[in-house]
């Protein structure tokens, strides 16, 4: 019989149709990961036993893989591959399957109530009304202001509808993405570097690059529009933190959102921790129990058909 290591504590938590899925097909016994991530000993202390990896944020590298000589499938409990190295499994035979859509109205929710949020102070006020304090902070409304879309995919396009739904103006950058594509959802195509000079706000949906450089480096960020705000619900390599933080604490930047970070969890000296204006949250876009489903059900039945000796449906290339 195979063993499935789930190395991401979040696997099923609010769905039992992923475990039925699993044990159904006799695709265990499973060891499950229930608190926390596994860290890199613990994840390869049980690879050799596992001919399937159910993962969330986990590095899966070649190492992993060369340590797993069962491993037959490895599943990201989420969309983005970029921390398993996907060349390596496909260089040693070994799928590697996703759960593509599942969260995408999730964290194009949550992205655009950061950006209402941070831009309308709502996470200060809080916190000064609960420490007996009564405030009476002031925001712009999101009405008429430009929003920059950097990825145009299934989040970006459902971002762009609440944002029009708010009465903003829609710039929108994807060099993968048609220009006719982006108008028909009601943006207009634009540059990188154009995009972040016009917008009030930019909000990033695409993965980071593969070098590791970030997308928005200090330059970038220094270019963009005085005041503006910058969300980031994707990955937290696309922006040179340091420098975020230093051109909020200089005042250039309006406001910055972020629920994802080049190190997580935040470490407890990171510059972000002490720069004004900022609301910063646990890498949770994609934490709604409808996703959590989704995303379960998904990677199980494709770890399942590998098992089985079949074509996975959602495999990352």
């Amino acid at each position: 019989m195979p063993t499935t290591l789930i190395t991401t504590p979040t696997f099923a938590r609010h769905s039992t149709r992923p475990w039925q899925v699993l044990v159904e097909a006799e695709a265990g016994p499973l060891r499950p990961c229930e608190d926390a991530a596994l860290p890199i000993a613990e994840l390869l202390k049980y690879a050799p036993e596992a001919d399937a990896l159910i993962v969330g944020m986990d590095e899966i590298t070649a190492e992993v893989m060369d340590a797993s000589p069962r491993l037959k499938v490895i599943a990201k409990h989420g969309v983005g591959v970029d921390t398993i190295d996907v060349a390596a499994a496909h260089s040693r035979g070994i799928p590697v399957v996703c759960a593509p859509g599942s969260n995408s109205r999730a964290v194009a929710e949550y992205t655009f109530g950061l950006l209402l949020s941070v831009t309308r102070s709502l996470a200060a006020s809080h916190t000064s009304v609960a420490a007996g304090g009564w405030p009476k902070l002031f925001g712009p409304e999101l009405h008429g202001k430009t929003l920059g879309i950097v990825g145009f995919g299934r989040i970006g396009r459902l971002l762009a509808g609440y944002a029009r739904a708010f009465g903003m103006e829609l710039l929108a950058h994807d060099p993968y993405v048609p220009d006719a594509d982006i108008r028909a959802h009601g943006a207009e195509p634009a540059a990188l570097d154009a995009l972040l000079a016009r917008a009030d706000a930019v909000s990033l949906h695409t993965p980071p690059d593969p070098s590791g450089a970030p997308l928005l480096d200090r330059a970038r960020l220094a270019a963009m529009k005085q005041g503006a705000v910058l969300v980031n619900a994707a990955r937290g390599g696309l922006v040179d933190e340091r420098a975020l933080a230093d051109l909020l604490g200089s005042g250039h930047l309006g406001a910055a959102a972020l629920d994802a970070f080049s190190t997580e969890p935040l470490p407890a000296d990171h510059p972000l921790r002490e720069a004004p204006r900022t609301l910063l949250t646990s890498h949770m876009a994609a934490c709604t129990p409808e996703a959590n489903h989704a995303m379960g059900a998904m990677v199980a039945e494709d770890v399942v058909r590998v098992l089985a000796g079949k074509e996975p449906h959602h495999q990352a290339r």
